[in-house]
């Protein structure tokens, strides 16, 4: 793509530099800006360097209007013998078509130039427009002209006009036009398209180290991503993980997911379940040295060979049946609590026994003379 620029800021001189062609008539730098003179007729002036493509575009500022015509022109030849003219007359805006010297008006806007006035013509394919101040206000199909990479202005050389800041360029989708874009475009490194259009990518965008789309859009992810150590998908989306998450050394599951876990959860040595799950526990449960079932109350069957303890207590809690062997201590209490022990009653035990009478240890004498005489009365 090729832009041609100018903005006339330099000594005032009649020689505008290596970047010009003037094809007719003096041209000249005063005060900054581009002047046609003043030998009067109509001149023309081309940029030196040809545009890339046959779509192309001429545009220049109006500094200072006349009524007296005045433009730009693209897709031209050397002589502009050929190509698109869009130029104000003081009345009215007019598009040309140029073929062999002849012009011919395919569009007009009705509106005299103001100073300021920025005028533009376009050509892409078939599609010509003319524009003031970025508005289009002519555009026609016309195929009178259909190549030419040459763009300029042409004006009538009178000391009235002035232009500034010219600009002539290829178009290509995505600046302006509707020129289509070659479907090379590829991503960029952070994922976004390099160039603006219907440009086709190809789906090769792959996942990121943490799991997310390197690219927007519908780029196809390959569904390969796995179960990360902490157990959570390495990746956003539906793809599918296997199923071969396992149990950790603490009995929880190692990963956030449907995986199915295996039944192989056994008991810890304190009994207790290595995991929470639905899995089934094997029956293999049995009883402690202290007589206490070795797994929390469930499902789990004890065997039934629980025995009595030396102080005559059941040696395990739970409905295992107990073997009715107790047996008489020698202080004759049962060593079980069942009732269907039977006792041998032996002969009845006193601690009294009869012998002979004791004797008393009073006796009884003849009485003792009293030293007291009873006599008549006095």
């Amino acid at each position: 793509m090729t832009t041609f620029t100018d903005d006339f800021n330099r000594a005032d001189s009649t020689n505008l530099g290596a970047n010009w062609v003037e094809v007719s008539g003096d041209w000249s730098i005063v005060s900054n800006q581009l002047s046609s003179g003043s030998a009067g007729g109509t001149i023309i002036l081309r940029a030196a360097g040809a545009m890339a493509t046959s779509d192309n575009s001429a545009q220049v500022t109006i500094a200072a209007t006349a009524a007296v015509s005045h433009g730009v022109w693209c897709r031209g030849n050397s002589n502009i013998s050929q190509g698109y003219l869009w130029r104000n007359d003081g009345t009215s805006w007019n598009l040309f078509s140029v073929v062999g010297g002849s012009f011919t008006s395919i569009g007009s806007f009705a509106g005299a130039a103001v100073a300021g006035d920025v005028a533009k013509v376009q050509a892409v394919g078939s599609t010509i427009k003319g524009f003031v101040n970025g508005i289009a206000r002519v555009t026609v199909t016309d195929t009178n002209v259909t190549t030419g990479t040459s763009v300029g202005i042409r004006a009538e050389s009178t000391n009235l006009l002035r232009f500034d800041d010219f600009t002539g360029a290829d178009v290509t989708t995505g600046i302006t036009g509707d020129a289509a874009l070659s479907s090379t475009a590829t991503l960029s490194a952070a994922g976004l398209r390099a160039t603006s259009g219907s440009s086709v990518l190809a789906p090769t965008a792959s996942l990121t180290a943490d799991g997310t789309r390197s690219t927007a859009g519908a780029a196809g992810l390959a569904t390969s991503a796995s179960l990360t150590a902490a157990g959570q998908t390495a990746a956003v989306g539906n793809v599918t993980l296997t199923t071969t998450a396992a149990l950790s050394a603490n009995g929880q599951r190692s990963a956030q997911a449907d995986a199915s876990l295996t039944t192989t959860a056994s008991l810890t040595t304190h009994g207790q379940v290595a995991y929470s799950s639905t899995s089934a526990l094997t029956t293999t449960a049995t009883l402690t040295a202290d007589g206490a079932t070795a797994t929390p109350p469930g499902g789990a069957a004890l065997s039934v060979t629980a025995a009595l303890a030396a102080a005559g207590a059941t040696a395990a809690s739970s409905n295992s049946a107990l073997d009715a062997t107790a047996t008489l201590t020698a202080s004759g209490t049962t060593i079980t609590t069942h009732d269907d022990i039977d006792v041998t009653v032996g002969a009845p035990y006193s601690p009294w026994t009869v012998g002979q009478p004791y004797a008393s240890a009073w006796s009884v004498q003849v009485p003792q003379a009293s030293d007291w005489e009873v006599d008549a009365p006095c």
